[in-house]
């Protein structure tokens, strides 16, 4: 394992000298994994590995989606990556270059792992594994019925969490109403197409909001006790958040931002109601460390389990690294 973390572009890459781990992402030096993931490594015995980012902008140009994964086809050593942000504009830019495609994948139309398995690439939805586990976290079994949820951000986060709230395995413990909200109408148009693939008599409700405005006014219509999601990369990959500091909460919230690092202007928000409003707030350090290692084990073809000694050491290892 190198010490340092070199970053790429679409147009930067270069062949692995040796096997390598790739971060697809908008700013990924800045992520914690770049300090998680050799200790992890080192954990979970998966030999000498090179850890690279991939920078790409927001909506990058198909060609560049392109070439990525073109890159991965055609470089042996570059064994797989974790993809955060891209998740639909990669796959929907080039999914006929894989040589296979989960069902998840293709139910979703969005990639957040890619792996290389028996001279295949092969293209994995991972988020609605791990959105679930974390919303478990936040919100137990049992405690979904009358409980609405309003979710900023129509990628594939949000698609991912509305396929775990809908499962019909689920039986009567899911949402009262499902509210999307986005800034771009297409997005909102490719999730409720998603969605209707889902099978679900949830009720889904989508919000063109192209200001914060919008969105302040359907937190204020939703119902107390009502699950709030910012799934909208606001705070991570650009400032701001897609609330203004006028928004109130509903009382009794549960208030889950999927960003853990950056300028957390929502989940500032938040906390600065916690009091007031008896919400109950949370960052996306579980998420991080679910989706991680939900593509680690993936990547690596390694079981790493979900919950128990084994997972509490490798979120243990993680908080450390982060605090160092």
């Amino acid at each position: 394992m190198t010490d340092q973390y070199p970053t790429f572009t679409a147009t930067t890459l270069h062949p692995a000298r040796r096997r390598t781990f790739y971060f697809i992402g908008v700013s990924t030096a800045k992520s914690s994994i770049r300090r998680v993931f050799p200790l992890w490594a080192e954990e979970l015995g998966l030999g000498d590995v090179d850890f690279v980012g991939i920078d790409l902008p927001l909506h990058a140009p198909v060609d560049d989606y392109r070439a990525v994964v073109q890159f991965f086809r055609d470089d042996a050593l570059s064994i797989g990556a974790l993809v955060t942000t891209h998740k639909l504009d990669l796959y929907q830019a080039a999914a006929d270059l894989f040589d296979y495609a989960d069902p998840l994948t293709v139910l979703m139309d969005e990639i957040s792992c890619i792996s290389r398995r028996d001279g295949q690439l092969r293209a994995h939805a991972k988020d609605p594994i791990t959105a679930g586990y974390a919303l478990d976290a936040i919100v137990a079994d049992g405690e979904w019925p009358g409980r609405s949820v309003f979710l900023m951000g129509a990628g594939g986060s949000a698609i991912a969490m509305a396929w775990h709230l809908t499962r019909a395995e689920r039986g009567s413990d899911v949402p009262a109403e499902i509210v999307v909200s986005n800034r771009s109408q297409a997005r909102l148009d490719s999730l409720a197409e998603v969605y209707a693939g889902f099978g679900t008599d949830v009720p889904l409700r989508c919000v063109l909001s192209p200001h914060p405005v919008e969105n302040d006014a359907v937190l204020a219509s939703m119902p107390a006790g009502s699950v709030i999601v910012n799934a909208t990369g606001l705070g991570k990959d650009a400032p701001g958040s897609p609330l203004s500091d006028a928004a109130v909460f509903p009382a009794r919230a549960r208030v889950w931002d999927l960003n853990y690092r950056g300028d957390l202007v929502f989940l500032d928000q938040a906390r600065a109601q916690e009091g007031e409003r008896d919400l109950d707030v949370h960052d996306g350090w579980v998420y991080f460390i679910h989706g991680w290692t939900r593509v680690i084990a993936e990547v690596f073809d390694v079981d790493i389990p979900t919950s128990g000694a084994a997972f509490d050491r490798l979120g243990a290892i993680a908080r450390d690294a982060r605090e160092a």
